[in-house]
């Protein structure tokens, strides 16, 4: 008995394996406008921007791009701006570039493939995985209180494109996906005060005796809700709980500033302080827009020998303290 065995020619086959993804959703980079005092936040544009937004893509098929590949962002978010610790909002614009070209709409998808913004950020070359950034500037006139605001943006990613090229350079296969993340944006508004300080001036007089007093206004435009106290040093010749000008001779001549109309003298710890409460106009918290008046009337002591003619000088330090 015989046994036959039948050969089989071995036919080479080659089957196209699947197309590899290129992108994928990944965790973000939080963005930070880092700490800002109040006035700046309201009068100019505060710029942050994040190194990923949560799409990573490697590089070396993203060249090929057609009008068919699409890599779409859409961002939403339950607020509409950075919301601080007393409900105050702070608006920003979101952009897809660092030259501001071209702003994202909050709820509108986000093509990403167009305009070449992908070729732009440098994702279309090399191997290496490359994240997608984003970049934000604040919107001016925001007035808000001090303290840490945040947002978190909700970043829903879905792309279509071609991630290899067959013969006859047919698209061989598609990365079609979509993910989702969330992008923490953040800002620290601290206190700050714009300050308007008039010199004084005793003028001219024989005697001291004959120098009248001097009644003027410090007007603080402070951070909204804040509340603080104003000091005035001492100057730099005070004695015997006195402040002095002094002449280019050594010569002296002792003056005072005292609280509103008062006799209280104005000065820089405890309860020579003033507080925002104690403003002659408009009392209380700061507004951020609105000048808090803070009267004064400084007298040279009429006590005081009659120094020498001269000129005489001083320099007293205004400080706000929160």
């Amino acid at each position: 008995m015989k046994r036959l065995w039948r050969l089989s020619p071995l036919l080479g086959l080659w089957l196209a394996g699947p197309a590899w993804a290129l992108c994928s959703a990944v965790d973000t980079v939080p963005a930070s406008f880092g700490t800002v005092n109040s006035t700046l936040v309201r009068t100019a544009v505060q710029s942050a921007s994040t190194t990923n937004a949560g799409l990573q893509c490697t590089g070396s098929l993203l060249s090929l791009l057609t009008a068919n590949d699409h890599f779409y962002a859409t961002i939403t978010s339950a607020t509409g701006g950075l919301v601080g610790p007393t409900g105050d909002v702070i608006g920003y614009t979101l952009y897809a570039d660092s030259t501001a070209s071209f702003p994202i709409t909050r709820g509108v998808r986000f093509d990403f493939a167009r305009n070449g913004i992908l070729d732009a950020l440098g994702l279309l070359n090399g191997t290496t995985p490359k994240s997608v950034p984003l970049y934000l500037r604040t919107a001016v006139g925001s007035n808000v209180a001090a303290g840490l605001y945040q947002e978190t943006l909700t970043i829903a990613w879905d792309w279509n494109y071609c991630s290899g090229i067959g013969i006859g350079a047919i698209c061989s296969g598609r990365d079609i996906n979509t993910g989702t993340r969330t992008l923490t944006v953040s800002v620290q508004v601290t206190n700050d005060c714009q300050i308007t300080t008039p010199n004084i001036s005793f003028g001219s007089a024989p005697v001291v005796g004959a120098f009248a007093a001097v009644n003027q206004s410090i007007n603080l435009s402070c951070t909204k809700g804040s509340n603080y106290t104003v000091g005035l040093d001492d100057g730099q010749n005070a004695a015997g709980g006195r402040r002095r000008m002094k002449s280019a001779a050594n010569n002296y001549l002792a003056y005072d500033i005292f609280k509103s109309a008062g006799t209280v003298r104005w000065g820089p710890l405890t309860t020579a302080r003033r507080a925002s409460s104690d403003a002659n106009v408009n009392p209380g918290a700061g507004t951020g827009t609105g000048s808090q008046v803070f009267n004064y009337n400084a007298r040279v002591y009429s006590d005081q020998a009659t120094p020498p003619a001269g000129s005489y000088v001083d320099n007293v330090v205004l400080d706000v303290q929160f």
